[in-house]
C-alpha cells in the first residue's frame, strides 16, 4: 500500500553513469513538493539536463543509466518505468531547445500533447482553448508553421503541448536559454499562473540563477555532479555565496572565478 507523502517526486541518491564508464551524478537527492516550484541551478555541465532526464527516464537514448539510487512519483518507485508510462501518470518534460515539430502548425503541435488522452475531442478542445488564454501569441499563430515562430513562441508551444497531456509535473530545462530578458519574464509569469491556477509542479533546471529564484519557492545548486547547496529560494538569493558566484553580485572584497579553485568553494559551502 502505497503512504501518501507531501512530495510528488522524491530523488533519493542516485548515481548516473554515461556509457558504463563516466560518473556524471553523485549521489543527488531532491524532493518537489506538491504545488511547488523547485529550482535546479548551476554552470553549464553541473548535471541539471541529466537530473531530467534519469527522471524522465530518458537516459538510454544516450547509453546513459541510473545505477544507484530510486526516484518515486506520488509515492511509488517508477526508475524503472518507460517515459511513454511516466506522462501517463502525470510526469512530462519539456526539453532544452524546445524541440517543436517545425512543419506542423503552432495548433497541430498543441493537439500532439494530448495523444495519451482518452477524455474525448470536447474535453481536448476546452483545455485547448484554456491553453490559448494563457498564451495569446499561440491563438495569434495557430495556423503557422512552429518552425518559422519566434523561440519564444516555440517555446511557449512546448509548455502548453506539455500542458495538454494534463500533467502533475513538468520537468522544464532551460526555458531562457536563448530568449531575450522580457520574453523569459512573460514565459515565467506564465509558470507562475499555470501552477498557482492549474496546480501543476515544476522543476526547473536554471542557468539564470536569478529569474529561477524569483519564482521558485526551493532550490539545489549543482557543480560536478553534487548537490552543493539547497534551500528556501530568499535565502539562496542572500547567500553570500550565490549572490557572488551565480548573481553577479560581490561586497568590496568581490573574488574572481579565475583565482579561485571549485574544490575551496565546495569545500566552504559544504562546511
Amino acid at each position: 500500500m502505497t503512504t501518501p507523502s507531501a512530495n510528488i517526486l522524491e530523488v533519493l541518491n542516485i548515481e548516473v553513469v554515461y556509457n558504463a564508464i563516466a560518473l556524471v551524478l553523485k549521489g543527488v537527492s531532491l524532493t518537489v513538493p506538491k504545488g511547488g516550484i523547485v529550482a535546479l541551478l548551476g554552470a553549464n555541465g553541473a548535471g541539471k539536463t541529466t537530473t531530467l532526464r534519469a527522471i524522465s527516464n530518458l537516459l538510454h537514448a544516450e547509453r546513459g543509466e541510473v545505477t544507484k539510487g530510486a526516484i518515486q512519483f506520488e509515492g511509488e518507485r517508477v526508475d524503472k518505468l518507460s517515459p511513454n508510462d511516466l506522462v501517463r501518470r502525470g510526469a512530462i518534460q519539456v526539453m532544452e531547445g524546445r524541440h517543436c515539430f517545425g512543419h506542423l502548425t503552432i495548433e497541430e503541435n498543441l493537439l500532439t500533447g494530448a495523444f495519451t488522452r482518452c477524455d474525448g475531442r470536447a474535453a481536448i478542445a476546452r483545455d485547448l482553448d484554456a491553453i490559448y488564454q494563457y498564451f495569446p501569441r499561440l491563438k495569434q499563430r495557430r495556423t503557422s508553421q512552429a518552425g518559422y515562430t519566434s523561440g519564444g513562441e516555440q517555446q511557449m508551444c512546448a509548455i502548453g503541448r506539455a500542458m495538454m497531456s494534463k500533467p502533475k509535473l513538468i520537468l522544464l530545462d532551460e526555458p531562457s536559454m536563448g530568449l531575450a530578458p522580457q520574453v523569459v519574464e512573460e514565459i515565467f509569469e506564465i509558470v507562475k499562473g499555470l501552477n498557482e491556477r492549474e496546480g501543476v509542479s515544476f522543476l526547473l533546471a536554471e542557468q539564470n540563477t536569478n529569474i529561477a529564484l524569483r519564482y521558485a519557492r526551493f532550490g539545489y545548486i549543482l557543480e560536478t555532479g553534487r548537490v552543493v547547496l539547497d534551500g528556501e529560494a530568499e535565502a539562496l538569493r542572500t547567500n553570500e555565496d550565490v549572490r557572488e558566484f551565480y548573481l553577479g553580485v560581490g561586497g568590496e572584497n568581490r573574488r574572481s572565478f579565475k583565482t579561485v579553485k571549485t574544490y575551496k568553494r565546495r569545500k566552504r559551502w559544504l562546511a
